[in-house]
């Protein structure tokens, strides 16, 4: 699957997008900085986890291109990468 049409990675990119509107209006409310700097982590969690789901698209995307299909055993084989993605 390409990154371009891959639905976790743009509802995550969207509810950041939401997020991220919420707090210009916080911010140019004057609202409590705490409650804004909450609000920001919970945008950048968002950015860092589609981050990692376009990086092991990625990964996988190229693999592919190099090696050809994947089977499915293999695949699963490979979900370990995912796993490890979430720390880059």
């Amino acid at each position: 699957m390409s990154h371009a049409n891959n639905p976790e990675m743009i509802n995550r990119l969207k509810r950041a997008q939401g997020h991220l509107a919420t707090i210009v209006r916080m911010v140019e409310e004057g609202r409590d900085g705490l409650v804004i700097a909450q609000q920001m982590q919970a945008v950048i969690k968002a950015v860092e986890k589609a981050k990692s789901v376009l990086i092991a698209d990625h990964i996988e995307h190229h693999l592919e291109a190099v090696v050809g299909p994947l089977p499915r055993e293999t695949r699963e084989r490979l979900s370990g990468l995912n796993d490890i993605v979430k720390y880059l």
